[in-house]
């Protein structure tokens, strides 16, 4: 039997569940446990995590933790696999509303729109990691201990809802 093709619903619910799988065992090895964060916001090929603001989570874990161990998840998987996973990460701090429909707000959008404006598709390395502007000046530019400003680099702005944001990226298997 042939080995199904990349786009048949197969393949994708085979990825599908290795991405849940990898995060959820990223978040849990980095301390992110289920109390800390709501439930995942499923889009069908990608989620929303939302990490409750928590001193027992500061921002620099997410990227000295739940990064590395999301990249060392990601490459464990990939060895050997003929379809190999590869996800974009964003990290942006701020608020989000929910209603009976779900979660929204302008936050959500600059997240999307900058997980969405990554170079994923020019890269090879399995993660991307995305930064908004706020993460960048508040965590990364100050090299707190575990975290490297200079692997940064800028993306083009985005415009959601008519505001300019900036974001960067890193690509760990381009360093």
């Amino acid at each position: 039997m042939a080995p199904p093709t990349a786009c048949s619903n197969l393949v994708m619910g085979m990825l599908r569940r290795a991405m849940f799988e990898l995060v959820e065992q990223a978040l849990v090895d980095s301390g992110v446990t289920a109390d800390l964060r709501d439930r995942y916001v499923d889009r069908g090929d990608w989620l929303i995590v939302l990490v409750h603001p928590t001193d027992r989570i500061p921002k620099t874990w997410l990227l000295t933790r739940l990064v590395p161990r999301l990249k060392a998840l990601l490459d464990e998987r990939n060895d050997g696999q003929y379809y190999p996973l590869r996800l974009r990460l964003v990290i942006h701090p701020g608020d989000v509303t929910c209603d009976d429909l779900g979660w929204f707000g302008e936050d959500l959008d600059i997240a999307k729109r900058l997980l969405m404006a990554s170079a994923l598709a020019r890269t090879s390395g399995p993660l991307v990691l995305v930064v908004s502007d706020q993460i960048h000046r508040s965590v990364i530019r100050h090299g707190y201990d575990g975290v490297d400003d200079w692997v940064f680099v800028p993306l083009p702005r985005v415009e959601p809802a008519g505001e300019e944001c900036k974001g960067w990226v890193h690509v760990p298997d381009e360093v």
